[in-house]
C-alpha cells in the first residue's frame, strides 16, 4: 500500500515532558523553515491543521517519579485523537512537536490503526536517547525520556492504554538508530525488553547503510512504516537547536543516507518531528536542516547514478 499523497501537519506546541523550555516553539520554527513548501515540492498535497491546544507547562518537580503527568496525559490524548483522525481520513500525519513524550499519543494512534487494518507496523526511532526510562529509574522524572517504555506497556495506565489494552507496541517492531546516551538502569531495561538498537558504535563500525538495511529488513507492502525523528538524533554541530544535545551523532551525510533509504521503501506512512528547540538554535538553522532531511524522507534524492 503506497503512502497517501495527502499530508496533514499537526502542531503540538508544548514542552510539557521536557527538561528545558522552548520545544513548544518547534512547530512554528518548522513552518518558518518552509516544511509545507518542501513537501509540496515533492508532489504532496499539504493540509496544515494548525496547532492542538492543551494545558500550559506548570514547571513543577516530579510527583512519584513523573513530572507533569496530568498535563502529559492531556496533550497525548489530543495528539492521539488528531493522528487517528488523519489516518482515518487516509492522510499521512506529520506531528510537529513539541517534546518526544508526544510520541505516546502519536504511536498509540498508529498502532491502533494498524490493528484495525490488520497491517504490520515498523517503527524507526531516530534519537540520541533510548527513551526507555520508567518512573522508578528516571533521574529527572521528565516523561520525554519514557515514551518507548510507555508504548511497550511500562508506565501509567492513562498512557500505556491510550490506544487500547497495553502494550501499544511490541519491542520487536521497533528499531532504534543513532543512540548514544542511555542511563545505566535504562540500559538494563532496554536489554531486558530485547529492543533492536543500532547505536553510534554500530554505525561507526558498520556504517549507516548497513544499519538502515538491517533496520528496514522485512518491511513490505503490508507494512506501515512510522518514523519518530527526534532532532537530537543529529550531531549538535549541524543541529544545535535541541535541549538535550549529545556529541557524536550522525553527520549530515549519514542523516541524508538514513532518510533516503527510508524514502526508497516507498512505505513511510506517519512521522513525528520532535524536540526542536528554537531557544537553543542559531538563526533557525536546526529547523532548516530538519526540513531538508524531511524533504529527503519524502523522496528528494542526491543520487545521480541510474
Amino acid at each position: 500500500m503506497n503512502p497517501s499523497p495527502v499530508v496533514q501537519l499537526i502542531g503540538a506546541p508544548t514542552d510539557i515532558g521536557a527538561g528545558d523550555r522552548g520545544a513548544s516553539m518547534g512547530p512554528e520554527a518548522l513552518r518558518v523553515a518552509g516544511i509545507d513548501r518542501a513537501l509540496r515540492a515533492q508532489g504532496l498535497t499539504v493540509i496544515d491543521t494548525g496547532n492542538l491546544v492543551g494545558p500550559h507547562n506548570p514547571w513543577q518537580p516530579p510527583v512519584q517519579g513523573y513530572r507533569h503527568l496530568p498535563e502529559v496525559i492531556a496533550w497525548n490524548t489530543a495528539v492521539h485523537q488528531a493522528v487517528g483522525d488523519a489516518l482515518r481520513a487516509d492522510a499521512l500525519p506529520i506531528l510537529l512537536g513539541g517534546d518526544h513524550s508526544l510520541a505516546i499519543g502519536s504511536l498509540s494512534a498508529v498502532a491502533q490503526h494498524c490493528r484495525a487494518q490488520g497491517r504490520k507496523l515498523r517503527v524507526l526511532w531516530l534519537d540520541a536517547h533510548a527513551d526507555f526510562n520508567t518512573h522508578t529509574v528516571t533521574p529527572t522524572g521528565n516523561i520525554h525520556g519514557m515514551p518507548v517504555a510507555c508504548l511497550c506497556g511500562n508506565g501509567p495506565l492513562e498512557l500505556t492504554a491510550l490506544g487500547g489494552p497495553a502494550p501499544q507496541l511490541q519491542p520487536s517492531c521497533i528499531r532504534q538508530i543513532g543512540i548514544r546516551s542511555v542511563d545505566p538502569e535504562e540500559k538494563r531495561l532496554v536489554h531486558q525488553a530485547g529492543l533492536d538498537v543500532f547505536d553510534m558504535r554500530y554505525i561507526d563500525e558498520y556504517g549507516m547503510r548497513d544499519a538502515m538495511r538491517r533496520a528496514l529488513d522485512g518491511v513490505d507492502g503490508d507494512t506501515h512504516l512510522h518514523v519518530s525523528f527526534d532532532v537530537d538524533f543529529l550531531d549538535p554541530d549541524i543541529a544545535p537547536g535541541v535541549g538535550t544535545t549529545v556529541a557524536g551523532g550522525p553527520t549530515y551525510r549519514e542523516a541524508q543516507l538514513c532518510m533516503e533509504m527510508i524514502a526508497d521503501t516507498g512505505l513511510l506512512a506517519s512521522l513525528d518531528v520532535v524536540e526542536l528547540n528554537p531557544a537553543f538554535d542559531v538563526r533557525n538553522r536546526t529547523a532548516e536542516v530538519a526540513v531538508d532531511l524531511i524533504e529527503s524522507l519524502f523522496g528528494k534524492s542526491t543520487l545521480m547514478r541510474k
